[in-house]
């Protein structure tokens, strides 16, 4: 069996979960990288782990789905407990509330929130038994301060601070940590679309998008035995938008 501490990180093919699974893995910790459907891209960032030569593996299942979820998840719970869980699955499908639709708005919310619950909610108890566990949900700057088109991804994501700071406090005395990152304007796919270069320069104070690599150091710390005294917090990492 693995000795090392095993950490599952949803939603880990993107821009910003391949760099968590990265640092995590840099940081001697066994990655199980997720994907939604498409395994390839998950395999491709173990690829890049076992390139420099950490420990990884890949999977793909659709947290939404909440009896795939449970399935995939009993077969990692075979080799022993999964002690750090980064819930980092969501999807954003933008729309002024006034024009979305019932199946935009649930879908939304379907994979943030339903499928942080599918995730980790199986994972806990094996996870007690250990005596040490880190939970870190990623959110957004949206939940924090709103934003417009975003009322179903604002949502879905202060949803995960509330349920994180309630999970905090009926785990905190197994040795186990629950914190939400809230990340701002990041570097890659998403914000390039929405935000161009003067957008960016007049709505963050830092005058630049952060790198999914400064998301990725958070979190790590966040996850390692230095920061076991911090738990049910909401950190911002946003260029001090607010």
């Amino acid at each position: 069996m693995n000795t090392k501490r095993r950490a599952l990180v949803t939603g880990g093919s993107g821009d910003i979960g391949g760099a968590i699974c990265q640092r995590l893995a840099a940081d001697g910790v066994h990655v199980i990288v997720h994907a939604n459907a498409n395994l390839d891209r998950a395999q491709a960032v173990v690829d890049v782990i076992h390139g420099a030569g950490g420990s990884a593996q890949a999977v793909a299942f659709d947290v939404v789905d909440a009896s795939a979820t449970a399935t995939a998840l009993e077969a990692l719970l075979s080799d022993g407990p999964i002690q750090i869980v980064v819930n980092n699955a969501g999807i954003h499908d933008d729309a002024p509330m006034a024009g979305m639709d019932v199946e935009r708005w649930r879908r939304v919310i379907d994979v943030s929130l339903h499928g942080f619950f599918h995730v980790t909610q199986p994972l806990l108890l094996p996870m007690a038994r250990t005596r040490w566990g880190r939970i870190v949900s990623v959110s957004s700057v949206a939940a924090v301060l709103g934003n417009r088109g975003q009322t179903n991804y604002a949502a879905a994501k202060a949803a995960l601070h509330g349920a994180s700071k309630s999970l905090a406090r009926e785990m905190a005395s197994r040795g186990i940590s629950v914190n939400v990152v809230a990340p701002g304007v990041i570097e890659g796919q998403m914000a390039a679309d929405a935000f161009p270069p003067e957008l960016i320069k007049q709505t963050v104070p830092a005058g630049r998008a952060g790198k999914p690599q400064e998301v990725a150091a958070l979190i790590a710390f966040l996850c390692s035995d230095a920061a076991g005294y911090i738990n049910g917090q909401v950190i911002g990492i946003n260029g001090g938008m607010g």
